[in-house]
């Protein structure tokens, strides 16, 4: 931090510079007559006290127990992104730098995600670092083959995210992390966060894991009699994050309203649950601004997290085209298209509508699902404009890539497409909508126009804040000073905040943190 030598400090530039030294308190005195901030505390006793704040370096924001359990420096984290966007290599850096980072295990093969935690396991012994469990309803082999990579490479934490309803492989992966410590308590080895959007789903990791549950697991042999019982004793999750307006998977809640709705939740339930008053409420969604982040602190999040910021960071697996569209991207730029992983159910992801057609395309495909039984049962013309404009193949083609990636990822999604037409139509058209974030990963020039770019409106939040600074150029956004630069705001802007409420009009200058090289 810039340390300050001018005793009583009355220039813009001067009070700024001594409101950003974080790690010393700040007086505004009436000194010889006039108004002045000072961090000499032999100044402060001689003048005046008008106002005051203590220090408050990064570090402090947010739950100290977020901290600690997760082993990290800062109440933040950077969340999973979708086919492997958060990659090993975001993942690294967050946690070499002391921070928590989710790898987005979600939509990447069994293969490539346990290739992924092998390496992450290896290069960041006794450092801290997640993976992501994305609810799979459609294909819950996905969720087992997640929940097993992660136990065979030691895996201390998941964030759960999508969740409607817990499943057994979410159970699973915490009672096999439970165990009796020698003072006679339960050690909680496997940490989960849940990202929720719900009230009624927040419930379900407030609470121990339902009796039906644990039993299938006892019985079937995947859990222990004695984690069975542990895992009915303990809440299933140490840390909730309240998912506002983000990209990807989201229901678009409004922070300022969900925030203070599950940590009501949380309090509700600690009254017969009483280990779930240990469960941390934390904040995501449109959070891409020091103001965002200072905001979810102020309303009492332990910790936050982002995600559509950190996309166009250089750690991120998307190719430097995707990563310029997003840079260019406002705060309106986003839309919502149907989901390739919960299609039938019509779950929607936000997504970047700035120079792509995919928003338009997917939902096409959704409204002719809904109204069609089946492939054979789309008009001639609809059939033929898809194969040539969509498609850019025969549906019959698409279908045997199909059978191809099922047969190897699935095979039990095969057997009811064999029976059912509709479920048939339902895996083709999800074949676009799965390949196009991989088009946008890569930088296929070919299908510029079809690239999935899940995106929320924090990204456009993030450019116009960093609009004309070292930060606008793509090239120069690493993950862990873009974390940086957002915690050290925050920080700032609290403190603004703090004088302001006890009565001290600020010159407007002063009022915005503006992110500097260092």
């Amino acid at each position: 931090m810039t340390t300050l030598h001018t005793p009583a400090a009355e220039t813009v530039e001067d009070i700024g510079a001594l409101l950003l030294d974080l790690d010393r308190p700040c007086w505004i005195v009436r000194h010889d007559g006039r108004v002045a901030a000072t961090a000499d505390e032999g100044l402060a006793a001689r003048g005046q006290v008008l106002a005051a704040v203590g220090p408050l370096p990064p570090e402090r924001l947010g739950d100290s127990a977020f901290r600690a359990a997760h082993g990290v420096r800062s109440a933040y984290a950077a969340g999973a992104m979708a086919n492997g966007i958060a990659s090993p290599a975001l993942v690294i850096a967050m946690a070499e730098a002391g921070y928590l980072a989710s790898y987005g295990a979600a939509g990447v093969p069994p293969a490539g995600v346990e290739a992924a935690l092998a390496e992450l396991s290896t290069r960041l012994v006794g450092k801290p670092f997640a993976c992501n469990l994305i609810h799979s309803p459609s294909e819950p082999a996905l969720e087992r083959a997640i929940v097993d990579a992660c136990l065979r490479h030691g895996v201390r934490c998941v964030e759960a995210s999508a969740f409607m309803d817990l499943t057994a492989e979410v159970v699973r992966y915490r009672a096999a992390g439970l165990a009796v410590n020698p003072q006679g308590g339960i050690e909680i080895r496997h940490r989960i966060i849940a990202k929720v959007s719900r009230v009624e789903v927040a419930e379900l990791f407030l609470r121990p894991a339902p009796q039906r549950l644990v039993t299938q697991l006892v019985e079937s042999g995947r859990i222990t009699a004695v984690q069975g019982d542990l895992v009915t004793r303990v809440p299933m999750a140490d840390d909730i994050t309240a998912e506002a307006d983000s990209g990807g998977h989201t229901d678009r809640r409004p922070l300022v309203v969900l925030l203070p709705e599950l940590i009501a939740a949380r309090d509700r339930i600690a009254l017969s649950v009483p280990a779930a008053a240990g469960v941390r409420i934390g904040a995501a969604g449109g959070i891409g601004t020091p103001d965002a982040a200072a905001t979810a602190f102020a309303m009492g999040a332990a910790y936050i997290v982002t995600g559509s910021v950190n996309q166009a960071a250089r750690e991120a697996l998307q190719c430097e085209a995707t990563k310029r569209l997003l840079a260019t991207a406002q705060f309106a730029d986003c839309v919502m298209a149907p989901s390739s992983d919960m299609f039938e159910l019509g779950v929607q992801v936000q997504v970047l509508r700035r120079g792509t057609m995919f928003a338009t395309r997917a939902q096409r495909l959704y409204d002719l699902y809904r109204a069609y039984d089946g492939i054979d049962a789309l008009p001639e013309e609809v059939r033929g404009e898809l194969e040539a404009k969509l498609f850019r193949r025969p549906l019959q083609t698409v279908w045997q890539d199909c059978v191809s990636f099922f047969t190897e990822r699935d095979p039990a999604q095969l057997v009811s497409a064999e029976r059912d037409p509709k479920a048939r139509m339902a895996l083709i058209f999800r074949w676009y909508l799965g390949l196009s974030s991989g088009w946008s990963i890569r930088g296929d020039a070919e299908r510029t126009a079809d690239y999935q770019i899940w995106c929320g409106p924090a990204m456009g939040g993030f450019n116009t804040w960093t609009a004309g600074t070292y930060l606008a150029e793509p090239g120069n956004r690493s993950v862990a000073d873009i974390a940086d630069q957002l915690m050290t705001g925050a920080a700032y802007l609290t403190r603004i905040a703090q004088l302001r409420t006890a009565g001290v009009r600020l010159p407007a200058a002063i009022s915005r943190y503006t992110p500097a090289a260092r």
